[in-house]
């Protein structure tokens, strides 16, 4: 497994669930870093530990900076406030909870509307194979249409089928969604997409013919990761991200 967040328990939480709320602010933390916030929206979830019907996720109305392990509040699976005093993104706990009981393996969940991955879910091509960012994960890579999924549970049912025993998702004309047993694997996935779309973009506003990876190559690389089978190698990375954050600004801490 991946090396987690460190930090002294907090006597109101249990030992796990402070450490999965210290993971999970840490990953609203490096979104900033990133560059992979949209206002106050996007929204990025993590299954209680001990308490599979319940997860965290921030209050809508802070901004990805602000999110500390402390404030985020916990929702149940039929969108009630369990603990917190403001309530959460209605769109986040649709599409959230969509993929949490589909998939009981699944402890984080991460979505994005960023430039680069938007971009390039309005691509007919999809994510093609052309750097190693994208040929390490586009075996797991899945599509989901655009719908109304911040509005209709039919929907969101259809993006959990969409989703199926893959770790990757381009939502048509939307963004990324990425999912993980831990932190680490779920950061790096998201990393690889969002890296991989943004070199997508350049590539493509280049104007110079592509050279891209042949299918042979791409499932061999992906099957050499161990991943989804196993954690990938590269979650250990989640540690080093730590390290840097407490470097910047320990506050996602408090």
């Amino acid at each position: 497994m991946s090396a987690r967040v460190e930090s002294l328990h907090k006597p109101a939480y249990s030992r796990e669930e402070w450490q999965t709320r210290l993971d999970l602010a840490a990953l609203h933390r490096l979104y900033v870093h990133f560059g992979w916030t949209d206002l106050i929206y996007t929204h990025l979830t993590a299954r209680m530990p001990g308490k599979p019907e319940h997860y965290l996720i921030k209050p809508d109305r802070l901004m990805m900076d602000e999110v500390c392990a402390s404030n985020l509040i916990v929702v149940d699976i039929d969108g009630n406030l369990v603990a917190g005093d403001h309530p959460p993104n209605q769109a986040g706990h649709l599409i959230h909870t969509a993929v949490l009981q589909a998939r009981p393996e699944i402890n984080f969940i991460a979505h994005t509307h960023s430039r680069a991955g938007a971009a390039v879910s309005c691509m007919k091509c999809g994510l093609l194979p052309l750097s190693q960012h994208a040929n390490i994960i586009l075996p797991t890579l899945t599509y989901h249409d655009y719908q109304d999924v911040t509005s209709a549970t039919d929907e969101c049912a259809a993006l959990a089928q969409d989703i199926a025993d893959k770790y990757l998702m381009l939502m048509r004309n939307h963004g990324i969604l990425a999912i993980g047993r831990s932190i680490g694997e779920c950061f790096y996935y998201l990393y690889y997409l969002e890296m991989a779309c943004k070199i997508q973009v350049d590539v493509l506003a280049s104007g110079q013919d592509m050279v891209l990876v042949s299918d042979d190559i791409v499932e061999g690389l992906f099957t050499s990761s161990g991943a989804p089978v196993n954690e990938p190698a590269g979650a250990r990375v989640w540690s080093a991200m730590v390290r840097m954050l407490d470097r910047k600004d320990g506050g996602y801490r408090d």
